[in-house]
């Protein structure tokens, strides 16, 4: 007897640790956010790159998410990757993969800023961004930064489909009103005017429901690209890198300054010379024969 009732007793509270577990967390209106960084890995990076957290938000039912991934690469390389990221896009097809938008930017002389914002199917979402960051990746680039945030979209359709059910019950209330005889004029247009009141209501609940279906049925997805220094430090032979490329400036800006102050000297270079020649040519054996030619030159005879 003792035994069956202790079978009992854990077969009872096994069940309630089930039904515990299954109850589902109470939703909120609020919105849900989620910021996933390249600093949040708790793995190693591999092979000296940084890695972006393997976590998969699609364990999140009415959940819709945008994704946000920003590249740092060699300026001559931005143009290719972001074609290939293009034609990757294409190739899953107009009802699976769209682009939305593209920027390609000169920043100066040698950085550029490019981006590229795609709508996905959301179960192909987070593979299509794994993807993308092999391809910058093969391309001798790094992910310094991804983002993938979430909105409720599941809770706002609901709560706009309740508020829809009132405002049409109310509808009905009012029109059934409206029908009523001995209604004064005042009565009458106050009536009305509540109903377009209503009609107006009903129409923003419908397009929030259409807003937040289609937010849910194709996911917003966005690559940054950006040339320049990718992260500072993060290559060992940087500080080095970066004394030659500074002495090639500096050595290339003198020789730079050397031309100008040359070509401002030369043309009184130039001139001097000229000046000199005509001297030593023409003028001085003509001085020196006038010199010899005049009676001054000539010594004075004394008689004694």
């Amino acid at each position: 007897m003792r035994r069956f009732s202790g079978l009992v007793l854990v077969s009872m509270l096994s069940t309630l640790a089930l039904a515990g577990c299954d109850k589902p967390a109470p939703s909120e209106n609020a919105v849900d956010v989620q910021a996933l960084t390249v600093e949040d890995a708790n793995e190693p990076p591999a092979a000296g790159r940084a890695s972006p957290p393997g976590i998969a938000p699609t364990g999140a039912p009415g959940v819709a998410f945008n994704y946000r991934y920003d590249f740092r690469m060699d300026a001559a390389k931005i143009g290719e990757t972001q074609e290939k990221h293009a034609q990757a896009c294409e190739k899953l097809g107009i009802d699976r993969c769209r682009i939305t938008g593209m920027s390609y930017r000169l920043i100066n002389d040698r950085d550029i800023a490019a981006m590229l914002a795609f709508k996905l199917e959301p179960s192909l979402a987070r593979q299509f961004g794994k993807d993308g960051i092999g391809l910058v990746n093969a391309a001798e680039g790094m992910l310094v930064r991804s983002e993938i945030s979430g909105v409720d979209a599941g809770s706002a359709i609901s709560a706009a489909g309740r508020a829809q059910g009132r405002l049409r019950d109310e509808q009905t209330r009012l029109e059934a009103r409206l029908k009523q005889p001995k209604l004064t004029e005042a009565e009458r247009a106050e009536i009305n005017s509540r109903l377009e009141e209503v009609a107006r209501q009903i129409e923003s609940a419908s397009v929030t429901r259409e807003e937040n279906r289609e937010s849910l049925a194709n996911t917003p997805m966005v690559f940054n690209y950006g040339s320049g220094e990718i992260v500072p430090g993060f290559d060992a032979g940087s500080p080095l890198r970066d004394a030659f490329r500074t002495a090639g400036e500096t050595f290339v800006g003198a020789i730079a300054a050397f031309i100008v102050v040359l070509g401002a000297l030369l043309p009184l270079a130039l001139l001097a010379a000229l000046g000199w020649g005509l001297w030593r040519l023409l003028l001085r054996p003509l001085v020196r024969r006038w010199q010899a030619g005049s009676p001054a030159s000539v010594a004075p005879s004394t008689t004694d």
